[in-house]
């Protein structure tokens, strides 16, 4: 399956293609652990995430339609739901202290990973910073901080559809700011 689109991959997918979830893993697995990996701050849960990120994606009619936005931005939206879940289970549950023993089970990224990564984070960051103070309050709030659309209206005393309004400006926005940089807007 040669440079599939997403959508193709994922119509493949609908119809058990192993090789296509592959791919989409291949894909997407660092985005959603470092999206993850924000949202919770946890390396265990942001792993537990991404598994169950692409389990859902495997296992369950998770409906995606592409006249509604892009394939990555759809899979955040998952990650997002999945991430929450993890943090208000987690949060209800009595915590684990960290024993040196543990580290040694971590698997070392490649320098390459890193490079990668900090370069994507340091776009996004970027993107971010470039955006109104309004429009970076709202998705810092909403995505970082993992507020629904109606916690975040209520904590800022705006209406709330100015705040998906908000939203869905700031997410163009970050689109395209990423797409100047030269990377790909996976937002």
């Amino acid at each position: 399956m040669p440079n599939l689109t997403d959508t193709e991959l994922y119509v493949r997918l609908r119809q058990n293609d192993k090789e296509a979830l592959a791919q989409l893993y291949d894909r997407y697995e660092k985005l959603v652990y470092s999206f993850a990996y924000r949202m919770t701050k946890d390396r265990t849960l942001a792993e537990e995430t991404v598994q169950e990120v692409f389990v859902k994606l495997w296992r369950t009619n998770a409906e995606y339609d592409e006249s509604k936005g892009k394939f990555s931005s759809w899979l955040l939206t998952i990650t997002r739901n999945k991430a929450l879940d993890f943090i208000r289970k987690s949060a209800a549950k009595p915590t684990v202290e960290f024993e040196e023993r543990d580290s040694l089970k971590e698997t070392a990224e490649t320098p390459d990973d890193i490079l990668e990564e900090k370069t994507k984070n340091q776009a996004v960051r970027k993107a971010v910073a470039r955006l109104k103070e309004e429009q970076r309050t709202i998705i810092e709030l909403f995505y970082f901080k993992g507020l629904t659309q109606d916690a975040i209206a209520k904590q800022t005393g705006l209406p709330l559809g100015t705040v998906k309004g908000r939203i869905r400006l700031a997410l163009k926005h970050l689109r395209k700011y990423i797409e100047e940089e030269g990377g790909k807007a996976n937002v």
